[in-house]
């Protein structure tokens, strides 16, 4: 069967090139093997094969412009089976329908009530109690009929006695959605009482040795303390913090002991993310595995020398041991709900396998007042995200005082969570609490535990258990009786749940089992346990770093610790015989579970570079076509894609802005991840670039979250350490809103050692040019130039680009360097010439090479430096410096100013510590070797960016730049107001020469009369 090929609906463009013919007569073809690219004046997409055949002949070729309906190829032995017909039923519709249906089979007749099926879930079972005296609305309304409110109880009661909580659950539903319709204006409430959500009889006991338990946690507990106390009597500049993991340790011996698996060669193991102020207590526990030792205890905070450990979990300085970078507050939460997800995109694309693998997150209820702690839980419910676990230490205090003094923490984290959709465990009461709870039959005890607030539930465990019994249970007679027979040592060792290793189990077993939502685990806990006065439970704890002997000793026996008074006296840490049942226990546990933790691999599998053919194509003189950098980039990308070993490594990510980019045509090549698939027909269906979701999609489109995104781009990027494989993140977004927005986190990818690209999309403060002020960057290779291990270049032309990319490839994925790579591109549309012949790729990545010389033996010679858009300015400008005033130029194209800096400033170094030795060169000084000055530079950015080679410029060196805020206009007028046009950067050559008398002042003078530069215009920060 002889068909047609004809061009797809490609939206509204019309008469568009093709620039690819990616077939030839007598290929054998399959569906959806890419045929052709077209390029519009913004994008390029490929088309695809509708059918199977063999090519007959080909109508079109390169250069041809085409419309919808376009005849491009005939194919032979065609199948057209696969066409798509539009009358017939879409199968996004055809799967809803067949949902649909699965659901009515399961409608009762009878009752015309949908049957629940079986989950493995926890679910909360309460006891419910006649309480007469309990009222947990926070705006109580008085009870008119308390008869009738009993009878309603009883009814309940009785419905989940025998139909269980589900139902009871749907009975409460249908009332409440009838009250709504009736209506009335139901107060929404997510919160329950103020208990723990597992009730005592539902709690899953730990198999583990609870008394050994109780004394490896309090080792832990001791050498932790001494170690940031040793450090600060020592040196007390080096700060430190013990009060933070005396909240938290049994919410991390727990972890450690039962649940936490470990990266080996069966498993990938389990993703923790440290509470950064908890690392003292990680240390501690490590020694007494035996993976650190006690001369690196003594240097805690002490890390130059080697032979120390770093303050917070730092990849960067400990990079076999910690994974996450976690101590600048709100990143560790955003940062690992974007890692959860990325886990379930890479199984999702059977890239790695489901192990059923967690990532647990370690957080304190300060913490969450960031906006990125929050700012993306709505993101974990909605992908369903059950291999996620936060747990959140509810110590009641942020570093001046009480997180919520007014309020109750644990009650609005829970309505926040429970209203984003996640499974909530509150974790309140200890054990000691349980029979209390049991004898309260009115349920005055749970009231009065409503009613108290933060700020008194700090006070009751600084002021001991007197304070407790007539502040707390004497308010009313019947809780006074209630402990009548308890001393008030007993009412003291009332405990916190997150302090009580049975209540933690239980509820790290349940968040383990939960399936289908994420989990918060909210534990109440008291910041500085252990502490005692100078510690337990005051404001000032979070900055406590020095103990005085009487605490020590006060920690050792409340946590009977097996030294004398002497070693208490000398801070000496404390590590059992290495056959004591406490060392066996701790190490057999850790075997069970896979091996130590924290620990990083450093390495996975290479991958190879793709073929050179895919950049050497760029190498190429454009022509007639007109293209932007960030046109350039797509379509190497594309390219890349095309490679079958190389092409699933790729990770775009876009915020939203894919059609800017003119990445549309990633939509139907490789498709949108998305958990669920696609329920729904695109709108643009018809089009070559519809909107398709995939589960297996390649393509992570975040929306409007430039911080949800660059997280996604850290969980890719470390995904050779994490998940053992090596993946390319591609990030691309406005470059205005990347540094800027989310320079904390390209701080933290850098420190966590990210492999990957970031791509400064629509950069350059003149180019962008009617977006203004808020869009246009002119600044964000100088915040990029920060961080050490960023690599940073500003390209103008497409085999730069080429070059670069291809580098970073190599360097990053084959080499596994641990760089990233901020490449910034443009929107603008111009020729792009073909390598120069002399120009070598390794001068473009050193950040200069010699572009052009014009030599036509003028009076004076200069040398022009631009970078990116400006370089087109450049060239301009030493045309007209040629052909109207004799003056020859070297153009020099500046690929990165930061490399060349880095360069420069290592040489320097160099030299500066062998002056016995011949100085070597810095790049810059051979570049301009036997070449006369003045030297001119001109950049779309700030003159910061140039500047920073100033001491390295053999000779007079100006900078042009564009500092001040952006604004609205063309391209042109925004030149020539920020003076980085061709006229401009012609006048600063010859003023500059006037100044070193090698031409006449007339000269000056004039060319600012012909292009209207006026002398008494503000500088553009002024303005």
């Amino acid at each position: 069967m002889n068909l047609e090929i004809k061009v797809p609906d490609i939206g509204d463009f019309k008469n568009v090139e093709i620039i690819e013919v990616l077939i030839k007569e007598g290929d054998q073809i399959k569906k959806n093997d890419p045929i052709l690219t077209l390029e519009s004046d913004k994008s390029s997409v490929e088309v695809p094969s509708p059918f199977d055949g063999k090519i007959s002949s080909i109508k079109v070729k390169v250069g041809d412009k085409v419309s919808k309906g376009s005849l491009i190829a005939t194919l032979s032995n065609g199948d057209s089976s696969k066409i798509k017909d539009n009358k017939s039923i879409l199968p996004e519709t055809e799967k809803i329908i067949q949902e649909a249906e699965k659901i009515l089979k399961k409608i009762d007749p009878e009752k015309k009530i949908i049957k629940e099926e079986l989950k493995q879930n926890f679910e909360t079972k309460v006891e419910y109690k006649k309480f007469t005296n309990y009222s947990f609305e926070e705006n109580s309304i008085s009870d008119v009929d308390p008869q009738e409110t009993i009878e309603w109880i009883e009814s309940l009661n009785s419905v989940v006695e025998r139909d269980g909580p589900k139902r009871a659950n749907y009975l409460l539903g249908k009332l409440i959605n009838q009250a709504y319709i009736s209506g009335s204006n139901l107060p929404y409430n997510q919160k329950t009482p103020y208990i723990n959500t597992i009730p005592r009889e539902m709690e899953v006991k730990s198999p583990g040795d609870q008394v050994l338990e109780n004394k490896i946690r309090s080792l832990i507990r001791w050498n932790a303390a001494c170690m940031v106390v040793r450090a600060n009597k020592k040196l007390p500049e080096l700060g430190g913090h013990i009060a933070t993991f005396a909240s938290a340790a049994t919410l991390y011996d727990v972890g450690f002991n039962h649940f936490w698996k470990a990266q080996n060669e069966k498993n990938l193991g389990d993703l923790i993310y440290f509470q950064g102020h908890c690392a003292p207590g990680i240390y501690a526990r490590s020694f007494l595995e035996g993976r650190i030792t006690t001369k690196q205890l003594e240097n805690f905070r002490q890390e130059v020398d080697g032979e120390g450990l770093s303050s917070y979990p730092h990849p960067w300085l400990m990079p076999n041991y910690w994974q996450f970078p976690t101590v600048s507050m709100g990143l560790g939460p955003i940062m690992a709900i974007y890692q959860a997800r990325f886990m379930k995109y890479l199984q999702n694309r059977s890239l790695i396998e489901d192990q059923n693998r967690k990532v647990w997150v370690f957080l304190g209820d300060g913490e969450m007042d960031e906006p990125e702690s929050t700012g993306a839980i709505s993101l974990a419910s909605r992908e369903r995200l059950d291999n996620l676990v936060f747990v959140i230490n509810c110590n009641l205090q942020r570093l001046d005082g009480p997180v919520r003094g007014n309020g109750k923490i644990i009650q609005e984290m829970e309505g926040l969570f429970r209203g984003a959709g996640w499974n909530v465990i509150k974790v309140i009461w200890g054990s000691y609490w349980d029979s209390l709870l049991e004898k309260d039959k009115t349920g005055l005890l749970m009231k009065r535990m409503e009613e108290c607030v933060d700020g008194e539930y700090q006070a009751f465990k600084a002021k001991g258990g007197a304070y407790v019994r007539s502040h707390f249970f004497g308010k009313y007679p019947e809780l006074r009786d209630l402990v009548s027979n308890m001393t008030d040592d007993d009412i003291w060792k009332l405990n916190r749940g997150g302090h009580d290793p049975h209540k933690v189990y239980a509820a790290y077993h349940a968040a383990q089992n939960h399936k289908g939502a994420p989990t918060v685990i909210l534990a109440k806990t008291i910041k500085g346990y252990g502490m005692g006065k100078s510690g337990e439970s005051i404001n000032t704890t979070h900055q406590q770093k020095k103990l005085d002997v009487n605490d020590m000793y006060y920690f050792r026996d409340r946590f009977n610790i097996p030294i004398t008074d002497r070693q208490v006296e000398n801070l000496e840490f404390y590590k059992p015989d290495e056959k004591s049942e406490e060392i066996q226990y701790i190490k057999e546990r850790r075997k069970q579970l896979g091996g130590f933790i924290p620990t990083r691999k450093t390495k996975t599998k290479a991958l190879k570079t793709p073929a050179t053919e895919i950049f050497e194509s760029s190498y190429l003189d454009s022509g007639d076509r007109e293209l932007s950098t960030t046109m350039v980039l797509v379509s190497i990308l594309t390219k890349i894609l095309r490679d079958k070993e190389y092409s699933s490594r790729l990770v775009p990510i876009i915020p939203d802005e894919a059609r800017t980019f003119g990445m549309e045509g990633f939509f139907q090549k490789i498709g949108i991840y998305a958990h669920e698939g696609q329920k729904y027909e695109p709108v643009d269906s018809e089009q070559l670039s519809s909107y398709r979701e995939d589960k297996s999609g390649q393509v992570l489109e975040e929306g409007i979250t430039e911080a949800g995104a660059m997280s996604s781009w850290i969980a890719a990027g470390t995904s050779y350490s994490n998940h053992n494989i090596e993946m390319i993140p591609i990030y691309l977004f406005y470059s205005m809103f990347g540094f800027q927005r989310i320079g904390d986190f390209a701080w933290a990818a850098g420190d966590a050692q990210c492999r990957g690209f970031l791509i400064g999309a629509t950069s350059g403060r003149t180019t962008l040019a009617g977006e203004g002020l808020q869009h246009q960057d002119g600044h964000s290779l100088v915040m990029a130039s920060t961080i050490p291990n960023c690599v940073s270049y500003d390209p103008t032309f497409s085999y730069e680009l080429a070059v670069i990319f291809e580098d970073g490839l190599k360097r990053m994925h084959e080499k596994q360097e641990n760089v990233f790579y901020y490449i910034t591109t443009l929107n603008e549309n111009y020729k792009h010439p073909a390598m120069p012949k002399g120009a070598k790729k390794e001068d473009i990545l050193k950040g200069m090479y010699l572009f052009k010389e014009i030599n036509n033996k003028g009076k004076t010679k200069v040398q022009l430096l631009g970078s990116g858009a400006i370089l087109n300015e450049v060239i301009k400008a030493a045309e007209i410096l040629s052909s109207d005033f004799g003056i020859d130029s070297d153009i020099w194209s500046v690929t990165s100013f930061n490399e060349l800096r880095k360069d420069a400033i290592e040489v320097e170094r160099k030299n500066l510590l062998n002056p016995d030795k011949k100085p070597e060169k810095t790049y810059i000084e051979k570049c301009f070797e036997k070449r006369t000055g003045p030297f001119i530079a001109a950049t779309d950015y700030i003159r910061t960016l140039s500047e920073g080679i100033r001491n390295y410029v053999p000779g007079t060196y100006v900078t042009l730049g564009t500092d001040g805020f952006g604004r609205s206009d063309t391209r042109k007028n925004l030149r020539k107001f920020f003076e980085v046009n061709k006229e401009f950067i012609v006048y600063s050559t010859l003023s500059t020469l006037v100044k070193e008398q090698k031409i006449a002042s007339k000269v000056a003078t004039d060319a600012m009369k012909k292009y209207n530069i006026d002398p008494k215009k503000p500088i553009p920060t002024k303005l």
